[in-house]
């Protein structure tokens, strides 16, 4: 059975809208798209590219299966690490009004997205890897659907925008699995999901 992976960029207060370019998503008036960019450095790329090195299948949310087909197909080297496996493995998006997908190798899923994911996840050979889909992620996480999460916290807090992490959503540990910084301050780290958190307390015990 495959893992699910999601990997993410956010910024320190938790942003994770439009990290690619201005136009990648406007939406709620956001006009800070493209925060990540000024930050990727040969170290950052070195990282996407292991990442990619993993990957078996793609789910994307709706929004990032967007972005993604506009630009991707275009890049026809083969030498592209992520281009070629973005345009030759199977893609997976989640998503009740997208129909006929252009993308090759696209399957639309728009069922229970547990029972779906579940699936996606036995048949896949090697990583279910999902990439920026903040939507979709929370949703996931919502639902413990997560093996893995690559938090790509970059130094930059822009104060709007919509965050990975909103209130509401399920408490949940992580075990740390790794980590490095990047040249540029970008801190990567890797978790698995460890389930409900603990609690304790540091007040002093009371003495008779």
């Amino acid at each position: 059975m495959g893992k699910l992976v999601l990997t993410t960029f956010v910024t320190l207060d938790g942003v994770y809208q439009a990290p690619g370019g201005p136009t990648e998503d406007p939406s709620n008036g956001f006009d800070q798209g493209g925060w990540s960019v000024p930050y990727g450095d040969e170290d950052f790329g070195r990282f996407m590219t292991e990442v990619f090195d993993h990957v078996g299948a793609f789910l994307l949310g709706r929004r990032t299966y967007d972005i993604f087909a506009a630009h991707w197909p275009r890049v026809t080297d083969p030498a592209d690490p992520v281009a070629a496996k973005l345009n030759g493995l199977p893609k997976y998006v989640a998503s009740s009004t997208l129909t006929d997908p252009g993308w090759a190798g696209t399957t639309v899923i728009s069922g229970d997205l547990g029972k779906e994911v579940t699936a996606l996840k036995e048949r896949t050979d090697g990583e279910l890897q999902v990439h920026g889909s903040g939507a979709l992620a929370r949703s996931l996480l919502a639902q413990d659907l997560v093996d893995t999460v690559h938090l790509l916290t970059f130094p930059v807090v822009l104060g709007a925008g919509r965050r990975l992490f909103a209130e509401g959503a399920v408490p949940t540990a992580f075990r740390h699995t790794g980590g490095r910084i990047t040249g540029a301050g970008v801190s990567i780290q890797s978790y698995d999901l460890a389930g409900r958190p603990a609690y304790g307390s540091y007040e002093l015990p009371e003495t008779a």
